[in-house]
């Protein structure tokens, strides 16, 4: 069997090894591979691992004898599932890899805003703690989270794990979901998004991006927020209307975001929140400790395993 692996770098950029993936076959391994390479390289190859690539029906087309697609990552939007259902091509995915990793970031990002714990530890070594005439100082002001009521919109692992944290660290907790589905970790409830955008101090997306979240945040939701509302986006970036946001940290509406997801990624140099007031942005990386990626190749090794037995799992063309 033949395996080609398009875009490895992001996954994998050298601290851990092909080798698991080996005892199926051949593999071959780009680092990246620009779209009109993409049916060149793939060939006659029998399964593909992809990362961000685009694999629509007009690749699987030309390369008939693909049988296996493996998603490394949860999302899956740039793989045509429906094409490949019609074409008997098993997609997989990897479910669930980074979900403490994305909690991890999302706090990272709050609480940067809350308390700029690097630009006050510049400060420092720039000399002016040293020159202060008082035991301390600060340049920013200086939030406290207890108290406070976090909006969490998606109530899916991420959204609960997020939800468990607010509430050790005394937050309150409103939540909305499409699937309504377990009990409620304790100090939480269910709200509709009315009530989140009404309600909350901090709105946190963890939502799937789809025809009816895209865009969710724009200039008529932000209105309908609390003035000095900070807003948290470690979904996907187009579940934001990025101007509209720029426009409310400008104005103040929102005091602060934390991105760590842009609608078109790497972030274009001409993208609003680039200049937009109090905005802090990191490269799309709260999927990317190593022990997360580790884990996340032990799973794609799983699913094609699975698949090479006859069995496969986290198969999201077979839904």
């Amino acid at each position: 069997m033949k395996i080609i692996v398009l875009d490895g770098h992001a996954a994998n950029p050298g601290d851990i090894s092909w080798e698991p993936f080996r005892e199926f076959g051949e593999v071959v391994v780009y680092e990246r591979t620009p779209a009109e390479q993409l049916v060149e390289r793939i060939g006659d190859a029998d399964a593909v691992l992809t990362n961000k690539a685009r694999i629509d029906e007009g690749v699987m087309a030309a390369c008939p004898n693909l049988k296996y697609v493996g998603e490394l990552a949860t999302g899956y939007n740039n793989i045509d599932v429906q094409a490949a259902r019609r074409r008997g091509v098993v997609v997989t995915n990897i479910p669930a890899y980074s979900t403490m990793d994305v909690v991890q970031m999302t706090f990272a990002l709050l609480l940067d805003i809350c308390l700029n714990a690097a630009r006050h530890s510049a400060a420092v070594h720039a000399g002016k703690w040293a020159a202060c005439p008082d035991f301390c100082f600060w340049e920013t002001p200086l939030i406290e989270l207890a108290g406070k009521t976090l909006g969490i919109v998606g109530f899916g692992q991420i959204g609960r794990a997020v939800a468990r944290v607010a509430v050790a660290m005394g937050m309150k907790v409103l939540c909305t979901s499409r699937h309504r589905d377990g009990a409620l970790p304790e100090g939480c409830r269910w709200a509709t998004p009315e009530e989140i955008y009404a309600e909350s101090d901090v709105i946190s997306l963890h939502c799937p991006l789809n025809d009816d979240s895209r865009g969710m945040i724009n200039r008529e939701t932000i209105a309908r927020m609390k003035d000095g509302v900070i807003l948290l986006n470690t979904g996907r970036g187009p579940l934001i209307v990025e101007q509209d946001l720029a426009d409310a940290l400008n104005a103040g509406k929102v005091y602060a975001a934390g991105v760590d997801v842009v609608s078109e990624e790497p972030i274009r140099a001409d993208n609003p929140l680039l200049t937009a007031r109090n905005c802090v942005i990191t490269p799309h990386i709260a999927w990317a400790p190593l022990a997360a990626r580790q884990r996340l190749m032990e799973i794609a090794v799983g699913n094609m395993r699975a698949w090479i037995g006859g069995k496969p799992v986290n198969n999201v063309a077979g839904e």
